[in-house]
């Protein structure tokens, strides 16, 4: 039997209850009043009216834009934002601090200007635009436009998601790989993908949740064309603008519930990837 005293072991950071106290308030007053005041005052309305705001065609439309549009720009990033994490770590090339930094670039540039900027270069005398208007392809005021700016704006968000796990990730396994006969593609397939996945899911759900709620890059590329250009965003501020706020408050809901059930539906996905690959 010891009769050494029990020395509590000290700790940086105050226990559970005080970190956790703190969180929950942080959490209350950043996210779920302002959740909890909009699906309140939402619930104001009548069923006919809330309705009658979220299911008129020209809302419809921007729903299938703005989602449509946010999906297309995840994808795209997925699959080029994890070359160019790929790029980053397992290259070493002139300049690549350079590059490195400009990955980061949409998370410091105001969306503003980068809207503007945009629509310097693919407008249809753009500097690129302009060669691309020969072969018929217009970026700029189309939903082709929305598309680019939305992958712009969640590049960032793969890369860097994906960027770490790709530094842990040890070139002596795909040495390995190789060495034992396995082909390239198997070797992406079973040594790199599995281990991968989870990261990228991870920025596929980021890009698109960021996507979705875009608005000052879009605003100025799409031309807001009324069934044709005009994301959901856009129709938000313009009925708060017009006073209609039940009517604002109706198509926020309806896009905060569908992006609930996307990123649920992502992170599920997540889990599974995970849990697969241990």
């Amino acid at each position: 039997m010891s009769f050494l005293p029990t020395v509590k072991k000290q700790r940086v950071i105050p226990g559970f209850g005080l970190t956790m106290g703190f969180t929950l308030l942080y959490l209350t007053f950043i996210f779920l009043i302002p959740v909890a005041g909009l699906l309140l005052y939402t619930s104001f309305m009548s069923w006919e009216n809330f309705w009658a705001a979220i299911s008129h065609p020209q809302v419809v439309q921007s729903y299938k834009l703005s989602f449509g549009a946010s999906l297309a720009g995840a994808t795209i990033n997925l699959i080029f934002g994890s070359l160019v994490a790929w790029v980053l770590v397992r290259y070493a090339f002139p300049g690549k601090k350079l590059i490195d930094a400009l990955v980061d670039l949409p998370f410091a540039l105001p969306t503003a200007v980068a809207g503007i900027a945009l629509v310097t270069l693919y407008a249809s005398t753009g500097w690129v635009g302009q060669y691309l208007e020969v072969f018929g392809i217009r970026i700029a005021y189309s939903q082709l436009g929305v598309v680019v700016a939305l992958t712009y704006i969640g590049l960032p968000f793969v890369v860097r998601t994906v960027q770490p796990v790709l530094e842990d990730l040890e070139a002596e396994r795909e040495e390995a790989s190789a060495s034992l006969g396995a082909s390239r593609f198997t070797t992406i397939r079973r040594v790199i993908l599995p281990s991968l996945l989870p990261a990228l899911l991870t920025g596929y759900a980021l890009a698109f949740a960021r996507a979705v709620g875009e608005y000052g890059s879009v605003v100025f590329i799409s031309g807001n064309m009324p069934y044709r250009t005009e994301i959901t965003p856009l129709l938000i501020v313009a009925k708060a603008e017009q006073y209609d706020y039940h009517g604002a408050a109706a198509i926020g809901t309806v896009m905060l519930l569908a992006a609930f059930a996307l990123l649920l539906l992502i992170n599920g996905l997540q889990w599974w990837a995970s849990r697969r690959s241990h």
